[in-house]
């Protein structure tokens, strides 16, 4: 089976990368991501692309970059993801691998869009009982180090924002929070854990303000003042 890692840069992917670099029959063919093309970063995360170019350096495979316009609609979306699906399935791509947790709607979603291709959804890290808590825990536990890059407002005060993922932080949410985040109340970017060789160096930045969302900056450790 040659499978490519749909990568948002955080820890759900990348626990999910972690578990089938133990499954066997799988062969890892590289790690998908989509772009923001206006400011180079990881969509929704506000992670700079170079970080997510050490992440898959530090994994050992390929980075499958795609940049989407700002803003980008769901038809120019799903037109820019059907080349991507095209080309990965004539590179011998079998199957997609998407790290949700437990939302139905999202999933489905997947599912329809890979439909029309040759390829497969496949979801390790599904959750039949939704039960985040203890995913989490897991996740701490096995050693991976994770940093809050993006609060929605609405959900999660900004306070939240830059810290590390462990266990103050899941003691600290509210009751009203899932302890992953998977409705979107927050986004992370892992740094360090079992499935990299190494650990991604970086420094944070300045905090933004969009529409009701605040993301920190993390600045590539290696990055000069004109880079930034």
């Amino acid at each position: 089976m040659n499978l490519l890692v749909s990568w948002s840069s955080g820890k759900d992917s990348s626990w999910m990368l972690h578990q089938l670099q133990q499954s066997e029959g799988i062969q890892l063919a590289g790690l998908l991501t989509t772009v923001n093309s206006d400011n180079n970063r990881v969509a929704m995360h506000g992670v700079r692309h170079a970080l997510v170019e050490e992440q898959a350096v530090l994994a050992g495979l390929e980075l499958w970059s795609v940049p989407l316009p700002f803003p980008c609609s769901n038809s120019a979306y799903e037109e820019t993801m059907g080349r991507i699906f095209v080309n990965a399935a004539e590179q011998g791509i079998d199957v997609i691998a998407f790290g949700d947790l437990y939302l139905a709607d999202i999933r489905k979603y997947r599912e329809d869009q890979l439909w029309p291709f040759p390829l497969e959804p496949s979801f390790p890290i599904w959750l039949e009982n939704g039960a985040t808590q203890q995913l989490a825990q897991s996740m701490i536990q096995s050693g991976f180090r994770t940093i809050i890059t993006c609060v929605d407002s609405r959900q999660l005060s900004p306070e939240f924002l830059g810290r590390e993922f462990d266990e103050q932080f899941l003691r600290d949410l509210p009751a009203s929070v899932d302890p992953c985040g998977e409705n979107g109340e927050f986004h992370t970017f892992c740094y360090a854990g079992p499935h990299f060789d190494g650990q991604v160096n970086f420094r944070t930045g300045e905090t933004v303000e969009r529409d009701g969302f605040y993301f920190l900056d993390l600045i590539p450790g290696n990055a000069s003042i004109l880079e930034t």
